[in-house]
């Protein structure tokens, strides 16, 4: 197994257009030798949940771009009056793939995966690999409210960074306690004394409590995947089961999985160096990315930016 390097690299923060004009927040390093690998975070997170792993894959000769999905961190929030659907995260995925010199490699969380099969079931091609973390098209939809209720028990915020840290260590005991830099990463100041999540809380009701509506078509979208897959499952989820990893797989029979026993949904987050070493291992035996017309790429990004 790879282990990853801890080795310090230089990225740039910047904003880019995605679609229907929205702006999203990303962070990219430098170009690398062996492509470009897209992540994409879960609901309620932000792309610095991606830093640790981004690093060790940058050091691998990776070009990494991590991005805000709308609504969650610095990127836009919808206007009042257009509310929030997957559509717009899957097009949003479908442009910042589509304008990359070459069919990038996707490692999504959660909601990041969800919209990656989306987006790919509609253009074949989009990416030349995926990476799924702990995210199937069924899942424990128990699970599901238990991460909404913690997500919304607190509508009015924290009043100090401490006191969000104790709540955050109340739900993941199993986490060290999280560090005031960490927590901006996480929440924002209002500018009225409390400290909110930094994400739309109409995300919630226009997203996530209705997704399990779309079951199907996501198991539709995963049968349709043809590119390489790997599937990182966490062995103390409460949303894959080895029932919806079973049938994954039997969707989509060329994937890979992989499990980390220890890790709950919060794959990446609970034992960063297993899971950059699981896909720095499976990186490693992909096969060369193929290239794809310009005319398709440019396609692409039109279609989905309209």
């Amino acid at each position: 197994m790879v282990t990853p390097a801890p080795l310090s690299t230089d990225f740039t923060d910047a904003r880019v257009t995605a679609a229907h004009d929205s702006v999203l927040a990303v962070s990219r390093s430098t170009a690398g030798r062996r492509g470009t690998v897209l992540f994409a975070h879960g609901f309620g997170q932000t792309r610095h949940a991606w830093t640790a792993t981004a690093q060790s894959l940058a050091a691998a000769g990776y070009q990494t771009l991590a991005y805000d999905a709308r609504g969650h961190g610095d990127s836009d929030w919808n206007a009042a009056d257009l509310p929030y659907h997957g559509e717009q995260f899957a097009d949003d995925l479908i442009v910042l793939a589509g304008e990359q010199p070459q069919p990038p490699i996707l490692v999504a969380a959660s909601m990041g995966g969800l919209f990656g099969l989306l987006a790919e079931a509609r253009w074949p091609g989009l990416f030349s690999a995926m990476v799924l973390v702990d995210i199937t098209p069924r899942w424990d939809t128990a699970g599901v409210e238990r991460i909404l209720a913690f997500m919304t028990a607190h509508p009015d915020g924290f009043a100090s960074l401490s006191q969000a840290a104790d709540v955050i260590s109340a739900y993941m005991p199993h986490r060290p306690r999280k560090s005031d830099d960490a927590l901006r990463a996480l929440l924002r100041d209002d500018g009225h004394g409390r400290w909110r999540w930094h994400w739309d809380p109409r995300l919630v009701a226009e997203v996530a409590r209705d997704s399990e509506q779309h079951q199907d078509a996501l198991a539709e979208a995963a049968r349709q995947v043809k590119c390489p897959v790997l599937l990182v499952s966490g062995g103390r989820s409460n949303l894959v089961t080895p029932q919806t990893v079973a049938e994954f797989l039997a969707l989509v029979p060329h994937a890979r999985h992989v499990q980390l026993p220890e890790a709950t949904h919060m794959v990446a987050g609970d034992d960063n160096n297993a899971f950059t070493a699981t896909v720095l291992d499976y990186l490693d035996v992909l096969p060369s990315a193929s290239a794809v017309a310009l005319s398709a790429a440019t396609e692409h990004v039109t279609g989905a930016r309209s």
